[in-house]
């Protein structure tokens, strides 16, 4: 399992992804739909059409590094907006492999650092 920086930003493709791309095809995805520079070091998550097969691409220490998940039964769940890409938090990805649905959760604010703010990522508000 990798473990990102505070710094580290998530971006999920919200498009259905081809699972057959491997580190070059998905890092034009990042770079030609997403915007995004993919050996920034974030993290670009691709799922497929059925919504069983998830891979999370990033770029770490002069490679790209590629992490699978294939669900045996059920889907990730998550909403897609408009765009192309949405920005989650760590806890969102979390969340997303482990199969929990945040729909209609309040979160409370809470006190965070100005250096370490992330993008954030509600389900409930869009």
């Amino acid at each position: 399992m990798f473990f990102p920086e505070d710094r580290v930003r998530v971006w999920l493709y919200a498009h259905p992804t081809d699972m057959r791309k491997q580190f070059d095809g998905l890092a034009a995805l990042a770079r030609n739909q997403l915007d995004e520079d993919p050996m920034s070091g974030h993290l670009f998550v691709f799922i497929n059409r059925r919504r069983t097969y998830m891979k999370v691409l990033y770029f770490d220490r002069g490679g790209y590094c590629l992490w699978c998940k294939r669900l045996e039964q059920g889907q990730f769940n998550y909403n897609a907006q408009r765009g192309e890409k949405q920005a989650l938090s760590w806890t969102d990805l979390k969340l997303l492999l482990d199969g929990v649905e945040v729909q209609k959760s309040r979160q409370f604010k809470r006190y965070q650092h100005p250096s370490a703010k992330a993008p954030r990522y509600n389900a409930a508000h869009g």
